[in-house]
């Protein structure tokens, strides 16, 4: 069986969110410099450290990781103490109605 199609889908992913998350199990787990990971995944070196910044950001956060989309992710709660502290500081503006 040869499964050609099936490697290229790893090595070059073409989808921004997949590509995204090869880049980085490249850096992180395979321990490529920033230059063979640009060079490999259509990077600027410049790109690709923006996006390991923003990646630990997020994982020091607890946030979802840069690589899934709005819709993997479930958004979390918002606490009433939040909601509170957001809340509009003035009332709204009477309507003529009332």
């Amino acid at each position: 069986m040869d499964d050609e199609l099936c490697l290229q889908f790893f090595l070059q992913p073409q989808a921004t969110f997949h590509r995204r998350y090869e880049a980085l199990r490249a850096y992180f787990l395979d321990g490529q410099s920033i230059a063979a990971v640009a060079d490999r995944f259509g990077y600027r070196p410049s790109s690709l450290k923006s996006l390991l910044c923003r990646f630990r950001a997020s994982c020091g956060n607890g946030g979802p990781p840069p690589f899934l989309s709005r819709t993997d992710v479930v958004a979390p709660q918002v606490s009433d103490a939040v909601k509170i502290a957001t809340a509009p500081k003035h009332p709204p503006w009477p309507t003529s109605a009332s």
